[in-house]
């Protein structure tokens, strides 16, 4: 088997849903991360994702709910558990590896974290850019929750997926602070306010955040409101 072949088992077998790889020359090239010298070690991204549980995701209406919150801090532990494996599995294999946690910012002021998760996630055929930014896996839709290994070891990069968004509007229809453009594109936005009321995305998730058993800046609506998660919301993901 391949190192590539070898490195997704090892995650599936570590509880990846999902994997793929991402070439890290775009990303340097438009110095797309925090710190800006982040990325110069590595030539791969591994993109792994958890798929949500679909019943906690189905209850959610116009708000988060408490199980909600709680499912989302457990599945992002769960990834930091995870990438840390990886990573050490890498290591062991005589290469360098850097796992950025799930949902991490470092950058407060903004809302920005060391690489962008989602970015990476298009780029290694995870899943598309969806019209609420998030990741739209075919078969789990945007109900996963992802981290990043960045490493130097020689890997088969994965292909981006041709977005399948169309006039689909139901993310936008339903977003309780009116923040998604309705924009499509074929690949991706240049920047989230081409896309976003981003302003109006934060302040909606602050105000969540102080709900009764939240405690995080959370919504969910958008990820329920996807057809693609909801119409496959009794099959399992089928794992790359």
């Amino acid at each position: 088997m391949s190192l590539t072949a070898l490195l997704k088992t090892c995650a599936r077998e570590s509880g990846a849903d999902l994997i793929g790889v991402a070439d890290l020359n775009p990303f340097k090239a438009a110095k797309f991360s925090l710190p800006a010298d982040l990325l110069e070690p590595y030539a791969y991204a591994v993109s792994v994702a958890m798929r949500l549980d679909n019943e906690i995701i189905n209850r959610i209406t116009d708000h988060p709910t408490p199980e909600y919150a709680e499912h989302y801090r457990g599945i992002n532990s769960a990834l930091d558990s995870l990438t840390s494996g990886l990573s050490r599995w890498i290591q062991g294999h005589g290469y360098q590896a850097h796992p950025i946690r799930a949902s991490h910012i470092t950058d407060e002021k903004n809302l920005l974290g060391n690489i962008s998760h989602k970015a990476v996630a298009r780029m290694a055929g995870i899943g598309w850019q969806g019209k609420s930014l998030l990741i739209i896996n075919p078969e789990c839709g945007p109900r996963i929750r992802l981290a990043t290994v960045l490493t130097d070891m020689p890997l088969e990069p994965d292909a981006p997926l041709k977005n399948r968004c169309g006039r689909c509007a139901e993310c936008a229809k339903a977003c309780p602070s009116s923040a998604i453009k309705n924009v499509s594109t074929e690949s991706h936005y240049s920047d989230r306010e081409e896309a976003l009321h981003f302003s109006n995305c934060a302040g909606k998730t602050l105000e969540f955040s102080a709900l009764p058993g939240i405690g995080a800046r959370i919504c969910g609506v958008c990820v329920m409101a996807c057809p693609f998660g909801r119409k496959n919301r009794s099959r399992s993901p089928k794992v790359r």
